[in-house]
């Protein structure tokens, strides 16, 4: 039931209105690519937004528009019992790809997310306060959440994730983003009476 409610609103998106064009004609087909990767791999493709575009668009898919501006289109895209070593199921998509992977425990779950090459974030949802803290304290990543889709801190805490999907040291805000792009400098100073002063000194 959850799945059909997802899937009978994601179709429902218009695109050029409620959801643009994806960057560039390569990644339009790095999407399109990662979609028959996972199907390759069993995937079961419940939603596919291969070949969609608004209407009145001419062209072929993936062409460039006209009207309402030129742009690469991918519609909304579900799929289900997607693999997780498949690209869709371990690698950052940036596309309007929802993956779903299959699994009998919250062990199995978590051992598919420590798996993961990558960090960013990781969210449960769930009505268990020890389901939530197994969770927080097992998960390989730098944002965790509780009942929240984007577990993005709130100023000043800092944006950042672990593993892969971290970058240098540190976070890009919060006070490791002050701190490193703040000069520092070290005064040490010692302050002794002079024999020699006066009221005029």
């Amino acid at each position: 039931p959850l799945l059909g409610r997802i899937a009978t609103r994601a179709a429902a998106i218009r695109l050029g209105s409620e959801m643009g064009p994806v960057a560039t004609a390569a990644a339009a087909e790095r999407i399109t690519n990662a979609i028959a990767n996972a199907t390759a791999n069993g995937a079961q493709v419940v939603l596919d937004g291969r070949g969609r575009k608004p209407e009145g668009a001419e062209g072929p898919p993936g062409a460039e528009r006209v009207d309402q501006g030129a742009g690469w289109w991918v519609g909304p895209t579900i799929l289900d019992r997607v693999n997780p070593a498949s690209e869709a199921g371990c690698e950052e998509i940036f596309g309007p790809v929802l993956s779903i992977v299959r699994v009998p425990t919250l062990e199995a779950a978590l051992r598919v997310e420590g798996a993961n090459p990558y960090g960013n974030a990781a969210t449960v949802y769930t009505t268990s306060g020890d389901v939530a803290r197994r969770v927080m304290a097992t998960a390989e990543a730098g944002m965790c959440g509780v009942n929240v889709g984007v577990p993005v801190p709130r100023e000043p805490f800092g944006f950042g994730g672990w593993n892969d999907s971290c970058f240098g040291h540190g976070n890009i805000t919060g006070w490791d983003g002050y701190r490193f792009w703040t000069r520092q400098r070290k005064i040490t100073t010692k302050w002794a009476v002079q024999h020699d002063s006066n009221w005029m000194s």
